[in-house]
C-alpha cells in the first residue's frame, strides 16, 4: 500500500478512536511540557527518561506524528509513565534546533536522566515502532546505535584549508551532481545556495562546466517556486523536483531570493530576475508584519496532517475560498538578518528603491526591539536559552550590506558593535558556539559549521571595510575550526561553505570606490553600477570628502573635477572611471 495511502486511513482510524471517550472519561493524553533548564534535575527526582519532540509548526510530518503517533494508547502510556515529554518548536530554539538538526523534522531524541543521549531519530514514527522503542529503553537504557561519540577536537593551526582539502571538497561537489534530475541530492532536491554561489565564483574565473551545473540547477530550483503566491517550497521528494513539500520557510526564502538575485547580476536571464522578484512579492505579502519585521514561515498544511498537494494545485481564488496555511508570526532576530540581507542584495541589482526601504524598516524594528547591551541581539522577544551566535552574526551581516548599499556608516556601526559582542559572548578555544552556557547544564555549546562560516566571512569583510585587525583575527580563529580536517570531512555534498570561507580569507574581496558628492547625480549613477557588480565577496564605498575619510583609507584616491570610480585591488587600481557603463569592464579585467 502506498505510504501516503497508508497514512490516510491510519490517520482516520486514529481520530476515530481517540476522539471517543471510553464509559465516559476523556481520553489519556500526554502531558507535554517546554525544555527548562531544571529539566535534568526534574527527571532525576521523578526517575524517568527525558523525551524530546523537536518539531516545526510548519512542518507536515511533524503535524502527522502529533495527530496519529502521539495520539495512540500505548505510546500515550508508556510515555506518561516513565518519561518526561518535552515538546518544543525548533525555530524557537536554536541551541536545540542546531545540535539535532541532521534528526529530522520531527527528531525525537530521548535522554537518561543524567543528559546523555540514548537515542535520537529522524523524522516520522509510526506508533508501534515508538512503542516498541520507548520499552526497550526502560528494559534497557544503555545508549542505542544511533548514538555514536564524536571524537574530540584538538585546536588547529591553519586559518586556511590545505590544496589538498581544497581538492578534495571540490570533487566531491562534482561527483555528486546528479546528471539526470540535476542538482544535488537523491532523496530530497533543495537549492544548495553555498554551491550555488561557490560555482558562479568559479565560472567568473572561466570554468564553463561549473557554470553549466549552476545554471542547470538553478532552472530546475524555479520548480519549486509557487506559481500562485509566489516565494520557495522547502524541498521535492522523490528525487526529483515533481514532489514538493510546501512549508515555507524563512531562510529558503531569503537564501534563495539572494541566489538569484546575483545570478541575475552576472548572466543577466530574465528567468533568473522573474524568480527573484516573485520571492519578493511572496515575503511582502505573506510574511512582512504590519510593522516591517518579517514573520517566520507558513505552514505546509490547510489541515494539520493533510497532505496538500490539491490545495496549492489551486488558483488564488481556489485558495482562498478554503483558507491559507499558518503563519508563524514569531518575528526572530535571525531570520530577519537573513532576509534583511537578501532584500539589501535584491536592491543592489535591481535598484528597486522598494526592497531597500523594506529592508530599512526591518532591521531599524530588530535594533528597537530585539537589542541587547553591547550590540547583540535576542532571538524572540524573550529567550528562554539566548543570547544565540545566530541572531548576532546574521544581523552583522545584513548590516553590512546595507552599509555597502547606501554608505550610511551608521550601519558600518552597528555591523561593528554586533561582531565585537559575537566575540565577547560566543569564541570558544576551538571556533565560535551557538550559545554560551551548556543546555540544562548537561549539554555543552560545540561550534557549528554554517555559522563559523558565517562569522569567517563577515568579520573578514568587516576588515577590509575597517582596516581593524581584530576582524582579521575573528576570521582566522574561525576558520582554523572549518579547516580541521575532522570538520570538513563527512559532510556529503554539504561542502561549499568551507570553500566560500577559505576564499574570503585567502584573498582580498573586490574593491569598488566612487569618488563623488552623494547628492550628484553622476556620482549616484556610478554607485548603482559599482553596486550591481557580481562578486561573492565585494567592498563598495562612496567616498563624499565632505563627510571625512573613509573607515579605511587604504587607497589615496586622487581630486578630481567630478565624480569617478576606482577598481582596485590588493595590488593596483584603474585609472578613474567616468561612464558607469564601463566599469563592468574593468571588473572583467580584475578577475
Amino acid at each position: 500500500m502506498p505510504i501516503r495511502r497508508f497514512l490516510s486511513f491510519a490517520f482516520l482510524i486514529q481520530i476515530f478512536f481517540h476522539g471517543a471517550k471510553v464509559h465516559g472519561a476523556e481520553p489519556a493524553k500526554i502531558d507535554w511540557q517546554p525544555w527548562s533548564e531544571s529539566i535534568f534535575e526534574k527527571a532525576q527526582t521523578e526517575h524517568r527518561f527525558v523525551l524530546l519532540d523537536l518539531g516545526a509548526v510548519w512542518c507536515h510530518w511533524c503535524h502527522v506524528m502529533d495527530e496519529i503517533t502521539y495520539r495512540d494508547p500505548k505510546v500515550i502510556e508508556l510515555i506518561n509513565a516513565s518519561y518526561l515529554a518535552v515538546r518544543v518548536d525548533q525555530d524557537s530554539r536554536p541551541d536545540l534546533s542546531l545540535r539535532y538538526e541532521n534528526y529530522g523534522w520531527p527528531a525525537t531524541v530521548v535522554f537518561n536522566t543524567d543528559g546523555t543521549e540514548i537515542a535520537k531519530r529522524q523524522g516520522y514514527i509510526p506508533p508501534k515502532p515508538m512503542a516498541s522503542m520507548l520499552q526497550a529503553i526502560i528494559d534497557d537504557p544503555s545508549p542505542g546505535p544511533s548514538i555514536v561519540a564524536e571524537p574530540p577536537l584538538e585546536p588547529g593551526s591553519s586559518a586556511a584549508l590545505s590544496d589538498a582539502q581544497r581538492e578534495k571538497l571540490r570533487k566531491i561537489l562534482r561527483d555528486n551532481y546528479d546528471p539526470k534530475n540535476r542538482g544535488w541530492g537523491t532523496i530530497q532536491k533543495f537549492l544548495d545556495w553555498d554551491i550555488i554561489e561557490y560555482f558562479m565564483a568559479e565560472a567568473r574565473r572561466g570554468d564553463r562546466e561549473l557554470e553549466r551545473l549552476a545554471r542547470e540547477t538553478l532552472a530546475a530550483q524555479r520548480r519549486l517556486i509557487d506559481p500562485v503566491w509566489g516565494g520557495v517550497y522547502q524541498y521535492s521528494t522523490d528525487g526529483d523536483w515533481r514532489h514538493p513539500h510546501f512549508e515555507k520557510i524563512m531562510q529558503m526564502q531569503a537564501e534563495n531570493l539572494r541566489i538569484y538575485a546575483e545570478a541575475f547580476s552576472f548572466w543577466k536571464a530574465p528567468a533568473d530576475l522573474e524568480a527573484a522578484q516573485r520571492i519578493h512579492g511572496y515575503l511582502r505579502d505573506f510574511l512582512t508584519s504590519p510593522e516591517g519585521a518579517f514573520f517566520t514561515s507558513q505552514d505546509a498544511d490547510l489541515q494539520q496532517g493533510e497532505h496538500s498537494a490539491e490545495y496549492f494545485a489551486l488558483n488564488n481564488a481556489g485558495r482562498r475560498k478554503r483558507g491559507v496555511p499558518r503563519i508563524d508570526r514569531h518575528i526572530y532576530a535571525r531570520e530577519n538578518g537573513w532576509a534583511i540581507n537578501a532584500l539589501a542584495t535584491f536592491y543592489s541589482v535591481t535598484g528597486d528603491e522598494r526592497a531597500l526601504a523594506e529592508a530599512e524598516r526591518a532591521a531599524e524594528w530588530i535594533i528597537a526591539n530585539r537589542a541587547l547591551p553591547g550590540g547583540g541581539f535576542r532571538h524572540d522577544a524573550e529567550d528562554a536559552g539566548g543570547p544565540y551566535l545566530g541572531d548576532t552574526i546574521y544581523l552583522t551581516r545584513a548590516f553590512l550590506k546595507l552599509h555597502a548599499v547606501t554608505a550610511d556608516r551608521k550601519w558600518l556601526d552597528r555591523a561593528e558593535e554586533a561582531a565585537q559582542f559575537a566575540e565577547a559572548k560566543f569564541k570558544s578555544e576551538i571556533g565560535y558556539v551557538p550559545y554560551a552556557q551548556s543546555l540544562a547544564g548537561k549539554l555543552p555549546p560545540k561550534p557549528h559549521v554554517d555559522e563559523n562560516v558565517a562569522v569567517a566571512r563577515v568579520t573578514c569583510l568587516l576588515n577590509h571595510y575597517t582596516g581593524k585587525a581584530a576582524y582579521r583575527e575573528m576570521s582566522e580563529h574561525a576558520m582554523r575550526f572549518l579547516a580541521l580536517p575532522a570538520v570538513n570531512e563527512n559532510h556529503g555534498f554539504g561542502v561549499a561553505g568551507f570553500l566560500l570561507a577559505n576564499e574570503s580569507v585567502s584573498a582580498p574581496p573586490l574593491h569598488l570606490t566612487v569618488v563623488g558628492k552623494k547628492d550628484d547625480p553622476a556620482a549616484r549613477a556610478l554607485f548603482a553600477a559599482a553596486l550591481a557588480q557580481p562578486a561573492n565577496d565585494k567592498r563598495v564605498e562612496w567616498w563624499d570628502r565632505t563627510e571625512g575619510e573613509l573607515p579605511n583609507p587604504d587607497v589615496p584616491y586622487p581630486e578630481l573635477a567630478k565624480a569617478a570610480a576606482f577598481v582596485c585591488t590588493d595590488r593596483s587600481c584603474s585609472a578613474p572611471i567616468f561612464d558607469p557603463a564601463k566599469i563592468s569592464a574593468f571588473v572583467r579585467r580584475k578577475k
